[in-house]
Formats: C-alpha cells, sequence, structure tokens
C-alpha cells in the first residue's frame, strides 16, 4: 500500500498543477512587473499629453507620463538624439510607444517573464496595427540611429546610451528598410505587426480617441480567450490522464 500513497501523493501534486495554472482572467485589466508599472491598474486623470488616453485606466503614475516626454529621463536614461536630433514627428511615435508600454492594461495575452534586473516581465509580439507601424515607419525613415536592436549594445559609459564603437550612423531605412522591420525588430519582438488594421478588433492600437473609448480592451478579450481555448484543449488529455490514474489507484 506504500506504492500506492506514493502514487496518490504525486497524483495530487499533479491535479493541483493542472487546475491551478494562470486563470485566464489574469490576462485582463492588468500591469506587467516592472521597472515603473503600477501593481494593477487605475484611474489617473491627469495623465500627460500623449499618455493621457490612459487615465480612465492606466498601469503608469502621472509623474511616469511625464518623464515619458522628456529626453534621457530617469526612467531609462534613453537618448532619442544618439545619432543627432531626431526629427520631432518620428520622436512623437517613440513617446507614444512608452505610453503604451507604461500606461496599457491591456497587454496581458503578451506579458512573458524575464530574467532581468531591472523587470521580472516583459510584453512579446503584440500584434501592432499595420497602420500605426508604416505612419512609425513614415515618420522615421529620415530620422538617424546606428542600431536596430534598442534593448541591448549600447554604450552605458556616459550614463546615458550612446552608439557602440564603429556603430555608423545611417538613415532609418537603412537598419529598418521596411515597416515591419522597425517595429518588429527594434524592441527584441515587442510588437509583431499585424496583417489587421485599427477598428478590426484584432490587433492593438498605440493611438486611439479616448472619447471613444479604449479599442484594445476588445483586442485583449480576443486573445484571452482564444489562448484560453487552447489552453484547455491542451491540457484535457493531461487531465483525464490524472482521472484515470485515480480510479485506478483507488480501485
Amino acid at each position: 500500500m506504500a506504492w500506492k500513497t506514493t502514487w496518490l501523493l504525486f497524483l495530487l501534486v499533479g491535479v493541483a498543477a493542472v487546475w491551478t495554472a494562470r486563470p485566464r482572467t489574469e490576462l485582463l485589466n492588468v500591469c506587467m512587473n516592472a521597472k515603473h508599472h503600477k501593481e494593477k491598474p487605475g484611474p489617473e486623470d491627469k495623465l500627460h499629453e500623449q499618455c493621457s488616453p490612459w487615465k480612465k485606466n492606466a498601469c503608469c503614475s502621472v509623474n511616469t507620463s511625464q518623464e515619458a516626454h522628456k529626453d534621457i529621463s530617469y526612467l531609462y536614461r534613453f537618448n532619442w538624439d544618439h545619432c543627432g536630433k531626431m526629427k520631432p514627428a518620428c520622436k512623437h511615435h517613440f513617446i507614444q510607444d512608452t505610453c503604451l508600454y507604461e500606461c496599457s492594461p491591456n497587454l496581458g495575452p503578451w506579458i512573458q517573464e524575464v530574467n532581468q534586473s531591472w523587470r521580472k516581465e516583459r510584453f512579446l509580439n503584440v500584434p501592432l496595427c499595420k497602420e500605426d507601424c508604416q505612419i512609425w515607419w513614415e515618420d522615421c525613415r529620415t530620422s538617424y540611429t546606428c542600431k536596430t536592436n534598442w534593448h541591448k549594445g549600447w554604450n552605458w559609459t556616459s550614463g546615458y546610451n550612446q552608439c557602440p564603437v564603429r556603430a555608423a550612423c545611417h538613415r532609418f531605412d537603412f537598419y529598418f528598410p521596411t515597416p515591419a522591420a522597425l517595429c518588429n525588430e527594434i524592441w527584441s519582438h515587442s510588437y509583431k505587426v499585424s496583417n489587421y488594421g485599427r477598428g478590426s478588433g484584432r490587433c492593438i492600437q498605440m493611438w486611439f480617441d479616448p472619447a471613444q473609448g479604449n479599442p484594445n480592451e476588445e483586442v485583449a478579450r480576443f486573445y484571452a480567450e482564444t489562448m484560453s481555448g487552447a489552453g484547455l484543449h491542451e491540457a484535457w488529455p493531461l487531465r483525464f490522464g490524472l482521472v484515470l490514474m485515480l480510479l485506478w489507484l483507488l480501485n
């Protein structure tokens, strides 16, 4: 009987692991475990300028929203002008990108755990609406940079990012020949350009009119439900096997 008791304990552990898997509701209305994010989303009536669309429900504080608009801010000490002055129209998109990253509570389906000193989670392959990516690329193509992946490889000896040795400054469209190259590669595949457009309910909008509501809520629900369905489909054989084993042990 001792061996049956041992197997029964293993079975109970397995059942607990399956039934306590991360529920779908945790994919919705959540904030990342990252450097400046709030623990839970909530109203922030005074969010600054480009971050203001998220004021009804935000993962960022007022102070974070203000810093998102500054050059070499305390957020990440990132220098947009590492290859000369970035054009204002281009910088406009990077500010909006920062606001989406810091403020949005609708990125749960794409949150992944990471082992980094400055954050415990990131988002990966967020389906960015194709128009948002196209306009971002068009407004930045004549600005200059020296790298394709802005997450790593910089020279930080001055306290902010500078181009590494032997990295030449060229126009954006040299390093990013297409809109997809820019959006997919610049932040280590945080985004993945979608074939869907704004208003489809299938892609995340970087830009939206808050007076019309936040369209990304519907998008997050769709992908959360899709992922939940896939998870149940993948888990049912294991659950069925555990039930059969339990019946055998109790026989």
